[in-house]
């Protein structure tokens, strides 16, 4: 795509808009393809309303948002001509592959530098789907029915959990600290051991050991 290219960053942490937004001024601002964001959103009705407004070529949309998540934006937003790229924390299957069902061109994780963001961007923006390398055998192996990954609404277990508390229960399975998965998430220590007891009594588990091997088995990790 020649010109600019117009996005929409949709996420529920300021200090990361701010980030993603530095990041596209410092990568995207020259050369044949420019990367412009119109307008930032916190949560899903900010981002429907922001869709409308203006009807942004690409929206860069995190897929957990208080008010629905990722998903109901692109259900309540379908517009010809945007597309979507997922830009998420989560790397889990169920994560990618819901995303990818609910409408989203590519998925890419956090860990992505400004350059790898914008190079992204303009491919989703010309049509191509993109995705972080180990995310994409995800997608090829749930497409052509031979994974084992599924759906978040397929697990009734994880359905028992809301979308920060999914976050958060990946983190400490995976061997995160309270103040690791604090600084991961943007959220407080304190807020961390809400979810976390949350998560254990929705789950009926006892300690962060039984909660990582519940994840292992289901393939969270």
């Amino acid at each position: 795509m020649s010109g600019a290219v117009r996005v929409v960053v949709v996420d529920d942490h300021a200090m990361f808009r701010a980030g993603v937004r530095a990041e596209l001024a410092a990568y995207g601002s020259a050369g044949p393809m420019i990367v412009e964001v119109v307008a930032e959103a916190a949560d899903v009705e900010e981002a429907v309303c922001a869709v409308a407004e203006h009807g942004p070529d690409v929206v860069l949309l995190d897929v957990h948002l208080p008010g629905g998540g990722g998903v109901e934006v692109m259900r309540r937003a379908a517009r010809e001509g945007t597309r979507y790229l997922a830009l998420s924390v989560s790397d889990a299957a169920e994560d990618v592959i819901g995303t990818i069902r609910g409408g989203a061109r590519g998925y890419v994780t956090k860990t992505i530098t400004g350059a790898e963001l914008v190079d992204a961007i303009g491919r989703v923006a010309d049509g191509d789907a993109v995705f972080s390398p180990r995310l994409a055998g995800f997608v090829l192996d749930a497409f052509a029915g031979v994974g084992q990954a599924a759906p978040s609404g397929i697990d009734e277990d994880l359905d028992l959990l809301t979308e920060r508390e999914r976050e958060v229960m990946r983190l400490i399975a995976r061997g995160y600290a309270y103040k690791e998965v604090a600084r991961e998430l943007f959220i407080s220590i304190k807020t961390v051991e809400t979810h976390m007891s949350s998560v254990l009594r929705k789950l009926q588990l006892s300690s962060r050991h039984e909660l990582t091997r519940w994840a292992s088995d289901r393939r969270l990790l």
